[in-house]
């Protein structure tokens, strides 16, 4: 009980000064979006939440508009549905910004699973529906690991490739999380993950292995 409640003070009081640090540069990626192709600036995806509800993911549109109707899930490393800005979005993750009203709205966290499509949800196991019962989140261990997810895909049946590649490793890391989850361990993917995003040397020493 302790540790949702502070988990969830934190994710409120990290996100609205993400919100405010970033709000330029929301604005600036907002403007570059619109001038670069037409569709909406933001996408809004439809992702599996707590104990298979649903909500609506934000993110910043990266490919044309309705992407998902002209190709798979996975985004290969050459995919022509991303656009120019939405190659550099990707390549520093900017392109999840919004996610902190997500997380502001109590949709998802800081730290937890990272959401995902109704299409591989309702292939979960028995066991892998333990990764439904906690939050999604922004960052997780998975994201970690798979941290080029495009490059990694490569550029030849990318959607085969993660469906049984990557995504059951992802799944093992995603269980991992919830049943080790803990202050410390979020506290620690926290800082690798911005550690990875500015490139600096991880200081966490977290081990992650599927």
């Amino acid at each position: 009980m302790y540790y949702l409640f502070f988990k969830r003070f934190l994710d409120i009081v990290l996100s609205v000064v993400a919100i405010v640090i970033t709000l330029p540069f929301l604005l600036i990626i907002s403007i570059m979006i619109r001038l670069d192709s037409p569709g909406p600036i933001i996408y809004k995806g439809i992702r599996s939440a707590v104990n298979r509800e649903v909500f609506q993911i934000y993110k910043f549109r990266t490919m044309v508009d309705n992407a998902e109707k002209k190709g798979g899930f996975s985004t290969a490393s050459n995919d022509e549905r991303v656009t120019k800005v939405g190659q550099f979005l990707r390549k520093y993750k900017l392109d999840e910004l919004p996610q902190f009203f997500n997380v502001l709205s109590g949709e998802m966290s800081l730290v937890g699973p990272r959401p995902q499509v109704l299409y591989y949800t309702s292939k979960y196991t028995d066991k892998e529906i333990l990764i439904l019962s906690v939050k999604p989140g922004i960052t997780d261990l998975a994201s970690l690991y798979f941290s080029s997810m495009d490059q990694t895909l490569g550029d030849i049946d990318v959607d085969n490739k993660y469906e049984t590649e990557i995504e059951p490793i992802k799944n093992i890391l995603r269980i991992r999380y919830v049943q080790e989850r803990t202050f410390l361990m979020d506290a620690r993917i926290l800082i690798e993950t911005a550690c990875n995003l500015l490139g600096v040397q991880n200081i966490t020493r977290l081990n992650i292995k599927p």
